[in-house]
């Protein structure tokens, strides 16, 4: 009986797949970046600067999610040549949908606009997207689209190996002079628009070579064979683009937005990037990026992003902290990072506790891996769920109400910084494309240890082993009060038990 079952389950899925097939991607155009020149504004800025410094970046932190946001907005209103965008999951929200009207704008005075996102995270800005894809300057494709436009998840029943691969990237270039990458996506939760509920993330703004570089890096997605145009998956739908205009002056119009635009407006990246006296550091990066072709498992292992980064890592010679929204080292990381605190090498991760994490299956793949890095002298925190009000204004990216980490980033010998969209979790390893630059820079990295360093008792929860070998959870209120736990932090009976079931489930590669 079993067998039967089995033999139509197989003969459905096959069919299935036979019937509810992607298009064909013939005749599909291709296109590449423009490219840096003097005729656009931001290209006669940046270009001498560029040569002045050559073989070197301009690079600027973006901390803060409004400022992140504000960045983003003002290079787009600043585009007079392109804009190339690609992301992972873009909101239909009070950020979200402004700014892709901002992108609709810049397309409307002959900007030409390429935006790729990942089908995963768009599902309900179809119409939106068709809409502004008919438009004269704007092109969207979509990576890795599901088969089903409705229900999307459906189509996980029958090609589920290629859609649980996902283009994780994240960029924003603006005239092939400026680029922005890191660990944030486009909503409301990246940007810190409701104080009450927020990503701790981080971004860099990148000028000059390493714009060129996300340049070629973006063109290698977008003529993939992984990149559908929009108009071969959703019909336009006449309505829409009128519909997203009408959407985003509702949003300007609602109190909300103008408080969120007050802090914009205040803050001093805006002031020095209207002034043009952004202090930049000009120093040596390098993109570190999946090839697309990973996108359907075809790439080989030691051409991974994993494999350039694992030998990054292991050059530390004195620290690595380390940062990770989702941190599941495995027995590679495991040993790597043993390995270097075992030498005398300072080892500290930062991952979200249990009361912080909005991935239960990703806590219970990382709860195995606390034992032996404890015991081989690492320092391992866990962000907690809200730290203080003090804590937040020392830490800056590091604390936020409510926030779970988002930021994927560690630190090496404190003169070099690595930040991008990659997780140290088997997803981003081996099965989500990934992109981010290691940046050479003592002051960067300075900053970023001593961000780490400050209010750290107060913001996140250091695991240690007691005497008798179990874990202990400590920190501190803003008080100076110490607190201790023997438990997982907002943890109960239930979660507990749910968090052992799922590390007994060979899912830990999905994670």
């Amino acid at each position: 009986m079993i067998a039967i079952l089995a033999f139509f389950a197989t003969a459905l899925i096959l069919i299935a797949g036979l019937v509810f097939r992607l298009p064909d991607l013939d005749g599909r155009s291709t296109s590449y970046a423009l490219g840096i020149t003097a005729d656009t504004t931001l290209g006669a800025k940046i270009s001498p600067l560029a040569d002045q410094n050559s073989g070197l970046s301009g690079v600027y932190p973006l901390f803060r999610g409004a400022e992140a946001y504000a960045a983003r907005v003002v290079l787009a209103r600043s585009a007079e040549q392109s804009i190339d965008a690609r992301y992972y999951i873009w909101q239909n929200d009070n950020t979200g949908l402004p700014l892709l009207q901002e992108l609709r704008l810049a397309a409307e005075r002959g900007v030409r606009v390429r935006l790729l996102v990942d089908d995963n995270g768009t599902s309900d800005l179809d119409g939106e997207l068709a809409a502004l894809n008919q438009l004269e300057n704007f092109e969207v494709r979509v990576f890795n689209p599901f088969n089903l436009r409705d229900p999307r998840l459906a189509s996980y029943f029958f090609d589920f190996f290629r859609l649980n691969r996902r283009m994780h990237n994240k960029s924003f270039t603006v005239d092939s002079a400026v680029t922005i990458i890191g660990g944030r996506n486009i909503g409301d939760i990246y940007f810190s628009f409701d104080a009450e509920t927020q990503y701790s993330d981080f971004d860099l703004m990148l000028m000059g070579d390493a714009a060129q570089d996300v340049d070629a890096d973006f063109d290698l997605y977008w003529n993939s064979l992984s990149a559908y145009p929009h108009e071969l998956l959703v019909q336009p739908d006449p309505g829409a683009l009128s519909l997203l205009q009408s959407d985003a002056e509702a949003i300007a119009l609602a109190p909300e937005w103008g408080l969120y635009l007050g802090a914009i407006q205040s803050s001093k990246l805006i002031t020095d990037l209207v002034a043009s006296s952004l202090q930049v550091e000009w120093v040596e990066v390098a993109l570190v990026s999946d090839d697309p072709p990973k996108g359907l498992g075809k790439v080989a292992p030691e051409k991974l992003m994993l494999s350039k980064l694992t030998a990054i890592i292991g050059d530390a010679e004195h620290s690595i902290d380390l940062l990770s929204a989702y941190f599941i080292p495995g027995d590679a990381g495991t040993d790597i990072l043993t390995a270097a605190a075992q030498s005398g090498v300072r080892v500290r991760t930062l991952t979200n506790s249990l009361e912080a994490t909005d991935v239960l299956p990703v806590h219970a793949g990382y709860t195995k891996y606390r034992a032996p890095l404890l015991d081989a002298g690492v320092e391992v925190y866990e962000m907690r769920k809200a730290p203080g009000q003090a804590s937040r204004a020392e830490l800056g990216f590091l604390g936020s109400s409510a926030a779970s980490l988002h930021a994927k980033t560690f630190v090496l010998d404190a003169d070099r910084v690595f930040v991008g969209s990659f997780n140290f979790d088997p997803r981003s390893a081996f099965l989500n494309c990934e992109m981010g630059f290691l940046v050479h820079s003592k002051a960067l990295a300075t900053h970023m240890t001593q961000r780490f360093d400050t209010g750290l008792e107060t913001v996140a929860w250091q695991v240690v082993k007691s005497g008798d070998g179990r874990l202990e959870w400590h920190s501190r209120e803003d008080d100076g009060a110490s607190v201790s736990l023997t438990t997982e932090p907002g943890s109960s009976a239930t979660k507990r038990m749910a968090l052992w079931v799922i590390g007994l489930l060979p899912v830990e590669w999905m994670l």
